[in-house]
């Protein structure tokens, strides 16, 4: 499934395309995805100048003019294209803007979403509400991390993944972060020191920017708009990476809880 920086990379692509461009014509060639597509898209959204893109959590956010915003989620085959040859089965959002380019949203598995709602209330949305702090953000810190984990037994990787605590992170990006932190997953999050606060914070973010200007990990169907593949993978120090040798020599391992794969090293992670 795409994670934050998958859609980060999504978003950035789209800017330059949609961004202060209206849009000539929308098409939902299928009433629904993971759940319906509004029936009034076409209506609310054609003629409209997008003033923004941007992204909250795992989600691509395109506000209008209107005061509407489009929110998609690419669930787990999502993925825009750029100026498309051709129609494809799967295209199953067209979007054609006053500049003639085209943006096809893609989504063979239609685990993905798409919803219009109000700008002001986007916050309410369910998957929106409720969130913690995005972690490239200055309200993701080691302050934050102490008195939200505090006195809590939960294993960190788990709290991590709460996306109360912290809005957007996957399993890919929480086990590499770990990793160079050289924190234990199942370590409980109510144990960390100050220090160890600090380490976390720092590799999140480290990890997330790495991953970003790689333009994130390509898994399965996943690719950016541009159509090209992200390589992040190639730099994963633990993910994926069961009986491989850590930087540090000793073997990575990998457990499964409720599952979900956690890949560590034993020796550098405490």
């Amino acid at each position: 499934m795409p994670e934050l920086p998958e859609v980060e990379t999504t978003v950035r692509g789209l800017r330059p395309v949609l961004e202060g461009r209206r849009i000539a014509r929308i098409v939902a060639h299928r009433p629904d995805l993971r759940r319906p597509i509004p029936a009034d898209l076409g209506q609310r959204l054609t003629g409209a100048e997008v003033i923004a893109i941007r992204r909250r959590a795992k989600y691509g956010l395109i506000d209008t003019d209107r005061g509407d915003t489009l929110v998609f989620h690419l669930g787990m085959s999502g993925r825009w294209r750029l100026d498309p040859s051709e129609h494809l089965a799967h295209d199953h959002l067209v979007v054609d803007t006053d500049a003639g380019r085209r943006l096809a949203l893609n989504d063979p598995r239609r685990f993905g979403s798409l919803d219009l709602i109000e700008t002001a209330r986007v916050d309410t949305l369910p998957g929106l509400a409720g969130l913690g702090p995005e972690p490239l953000g200055p309200a993701f810190d080691a302050d934050h991390l102490r008195a939200t984990l505090n006195g809590r037994i939960a294993p960190i990787k788990a709290m991590l993944l709460d996306q109360r605590v912290v809005a957007g992170l996957g399993n890919i990006y929480v086990c590499e972060a770990l990793h160079l932190a050289r924190i234990s997953p199942i370590r409980g999050a109510g144990t960390l020191s100050r220090a160890a606060h600090v380490r976390l914070v720092a590799a999140i973010r480290d990890v997330l920017n790495a991953a970003i200007e790689a333009g994130g990990s390509s898994l399965r169907d996943y690719a950016r708009p541009d159509g090209e593949l992200g390589y992040f993978s190639k730099q994963w120090r633990v993910y994926g990476r069961e009986g491989e040798a850590c930087s540090c020599g000793a073997a990575v391992a990998r457990r499964v809880d409720s599952g979900r794969s956690t890949f560590w090293c034993t020796r550098c992670q405490r």
